[in-house]
């Protein structure tokens, strides 16, 4: 037990961190002997991690990329060891990772914290890297564009569920659990969404979203009327990604301002950096430091172009989730770094489309006072979703708030 606790103290630290580089694309899938694409999961590797008693089984598997067009993506299946051919797992964990820059950052390169963390539980753990890492590495990465990595982590859930058998594993196919912080919140809950509208036969367990931009909209009004964020990376990688895949077309200099635009593909396409580096590598927290003038004024060209496209990726709107869902929203009140109101929009959507059972864990949890806001709220986060993990399969809650002061 005191492995794990010194597992969870890890993983809080680097929660909302950013964590190399080798590889080549995979978006011109590979082709048989005629020609035709062949598109299929597979394990690509197999390694064991003896301190944390589990292994990692990376995989690739058949998905799309932010076109649409079919793509082979990468991701990590683990395992603890108490899961063997003769004890079933106890159910699905799908992990949707925070926001991560450097390449080997992502699970398929070996950044496993919360992974390992929950080994011991008696649940198999699915981690898509997305699009832009593991054997996408060399692509942008489509940072939080919701649709895009959910459909990602998904498609890595399906490949989890057709592997697994293969290699001699069961488990309790009526337990899926679906979590996520920070961009992995955003994951969690457009995964949700994407469940509800196009998976009929999967059904969440519990889902634990935190301090996710699910109203990515909102985010930017409220981050560009602040003019102040806790993590500034975060807002050139959302800018890059939107304008990317959403085909905006707009040029850096109409976005980007000195230094930075000229160091763009050093500091963020190149994946060289972590998200502390290239804060630090930024200098400012003051967003006008960063962005443009136009960027800075919502009533823009600029600025309208990218609210325009944002509304299509809204989680707090256009969808019907299921009434059956179970779901716990947690966030710091005073984040800077994802604005609260995406939590309490998100909640009072789903509460007006007739989802009961939502709970929302908003406060200022001034008990973690010296704490970044965004990340204290990680670790009411990451403690919420094991107690409810723990609850729901009936096992010992090994972990206390108590015990990361």
């Amino acid at each position: 037990m005191k492995q794990f606790k010194l597992w969870l103290l890890t993983v809080i630290l680097m929660l909302c961190g950013a964590m190399t580089f080798t590889s080549c694309s995979k978006d011109d899938p590979p082709t048989d002997e005629e020609g035709n694409v062949v598109l299929k999961a597979r394990v690509s590797s197999v390694y064991h991690i003896d301190e944390a008693d589990m292994t990692v089984y990376n995989i690739e598997y058949p998905s799309t990329n932010p076109f649409g067009k079919p793509v082979l993506l990468s991701g990590a299946i683990t395992i603890g060891d108490e899961v063997t051919k003769d004890n079933p797992g106890k159910g699905l964990l799908l992990y949707n990772h925070f926001s991560v820059y450097r390449a080997d950052e992502c699970p398929s390169k070996g950044d496993l914290k919360m992974q390992k963390l929950i080994a011991g539980s008696g649940l198999i753990t699915i981690s898509a890297d997305y699009y832009g890492f593991g054997i996408t590495e060399d692509k942008l990465q489509a940072y939080c564009i919701s649709s895009v990595n959910a459909q990602a982590s998904v498609d890595a859930l399906l490949a989890a569920k057709e592997l697994l058998p293969t290699l001699g594993y069961s488990w309790n196919d009526d337990i899926l659990f679906n979590i996520g912080y920070s961009q992995g919140g955003q994951t969690s809950m457009a995964v949700v969404r994407l469940i509800d509208e196009k998976c009929p036969d999967l059904h969440i367990t519990f889902t634990i979203a935190g301090a996710g931009a699910y109203d990515i909209p909102e985010t930017y009004r409220q981050l560009i009327q602040a003019d102040v964020s806790g993590m500034p990376s975060t807002v050139i990688n959302v800018l890059l990604s939107y304008n990317k895949y959403f085909n905006l077309g707009i040029p850096y200099s109409d976005i980007f301002i000195e230094p930075l635009l000229s160091n763009i593909d050093e500091w963020i396409i190149s994946k060289k950096y972590t998200r502390e580096e290239i804060d630090e590598k930024v200098g400012s927290y003051d967003i006008v430091d960063f962005v443009t003038p136009a960027m800075l004024d919502i009533e823009s060209n600029v600025s309208k172009s990218f609210l325009e496209v944002m509304a299509k990726d809204n989680l707090c709107t256009g969808w019907t989730p299921r009434t059956d869902e179970h779901i716990i929203l947690v966030q710091h009140s005073k984040d800077i770094t994802v604005p609260p109101a995406n939590t309490v929009n998100l909640y009072n959507f789903l509460k007006s489309q007739g989802v009961e059972d939502i709970r929302l864990i908003l406060g200022n949890f001034s008990k973690f006072a010296g704490q970044p806001a965004h990340k204290t709220g990680a670790i009411i986060f990451a403690t919420s979703a094991l107690v409810e993990i723990c609850t729901i399969l009936d096992i010992p809650v090994w972990i206390k708030i108590e015990d990361l002061l």
